[in-house]
Order: structure tokens, then sequence, then C-alpha cells
């Protein structure tokens, strides 16, 4: 689930960062810039592992502050495919189970791959998994902030990095609100699971 990265980057130490210890004045930099952050391809960033190597500091005119290449291990959130999980559902919606792992809720578990058969009960809004038994079918309901356990089988990285204007815009101005109604904020690092094997799914449904 977590592993460590190896990355490059160059860090600038503002002249007030002097008086510190150069390691973790370049430590809490990389901190501030990297924790928190997917990085695309990579992973979601947690925390400063290690410093491998510093390269020259150096000091540029107009700018009093010192700039290093700075070789660190960094690490990551970022599952392997196939990887076995356990979260605890955030919400259902009609695209499927979406899935928290309290510090990232960007997991969701389509319709497709849940036990089947299932259906979705809008009233409650929430995922019924409709499991026979001898006795007949019973309705499983995967109720907001359970425990579940699922394989992960997919992600998708999204490149969110800022573009230029857009080609099609034109000099009409557009209404208040109209631009931000049109968009939806895509996540830059999303997990697709699965539940629809055996021993996965809800925790309570395999403890009761």
């Amino acid at each position: 689930m977590f592993v460590t990265v190896e990355m490059v980057d160059t860090v600038r130490i503002p002249p007030w960062n002097f008086q510190r210890q150069f390691n973790e004045a370049i430590a809490e930099e990389l901190n501030k810039k990297l924790a928190n952050k997917v990085v695309y391809q990579v992973g979601l960033c947690i925390c400063l592992y290690d410093i491998t190597k510093l390269e020259d500091s150096y000091i540029f005119p107009g700018d009093g502050a010192s700039h290093t290449k700075v070789h660190f291990r960094y690490v990551v959130f970022h599952p392997f495919l196939d990887e076995i999980l356990v979260g605890k559902i955030k919400y259902c919606s009609q695209e499927g189970v979406h899935v928290s792992l309290g510090f990232f809720d960007d997991i969701v578990i389509p319709p497709e791959s849940l036990q089947q058969p299932a259906k979705f009960d809008e009233a409650e809004q929430v995922w019924v998994w409709e499991y026979e038994t001898d006795e007949g079918a019973h309705d499983l309901y995967m109720d907001q902030g359970e425990a579940i356990r699922f394989r992960v089988t997919d992600e998708v990285f999204l490149d969110t990095s800022p573009t230029g204007p857009s080609a099609a815009a034109t000099d009409t101005p557009a209404a208040p609100g109209a631009e931000d109604a049109g968009q939806k904020k895509e996540a830059p690092y999303t997990l697709i699971g699965t539940i629809s094997e055996p021993g996965l799914g809800l925790l309570s449904w395999w403890n009761s």
C-alpha cells in the first residue's frame, strides 16, 4: 500500500531559514511542497523518508535564497493491483460504492463489481445485495460507515495541471456562476475496486 519513491527536485531555502539545520530546512520545504499531493503516475505523497544526496547550492542574482538540487526518497500511497484493502463506505450512488481509507477518499466500486444480484435503493441511497438462501432472498444493505474489504482492480490518474485559455473561448461574457455549474472537479488519482469474490465485501457479513 505504501512505497518509497526516488525523486529529484530543486529546493529553495529562504534567507530567514539559514540559521536552521540545512537538512531540516530542506525536509520542511519538501513536505510543504509534496505532502498530501498527488504526483501524476506516482501516487499520493505522504511524507519524506530520507535525503540521499545534496548537490551544490546556488544563490542567484536578485534572489537571496539558496537553491539546491536534492535527491530524496518519499513515502507514497500507491497500492499494487490485486492488493486487498479495508476501508469504510463513504456513500453510495448510481456510479457505485464510494470508499474511504480515512486519508484517501477517491475509491469507487462500480455496480458490475459488487456481489450479484445487486440493486440500488433510490429511497435509502444505498446498494443492496440480494443474498439467496434456502429460505429465500435477504437484502443486505451497504450502509454508510460500514467497514468493507475490497480488491484493487485498476487505477486512474488524471493530469490536473493548469492549462491555458480554451481555444474555443469567445468574447461573449459568461453569466455569473455558469462556468462553475458546468464543471465538476475530478480527482487526480482514483482507485477502482471489486467485492464480487468470496471473502470480500462488508466485514459485518462475514463476522455475523
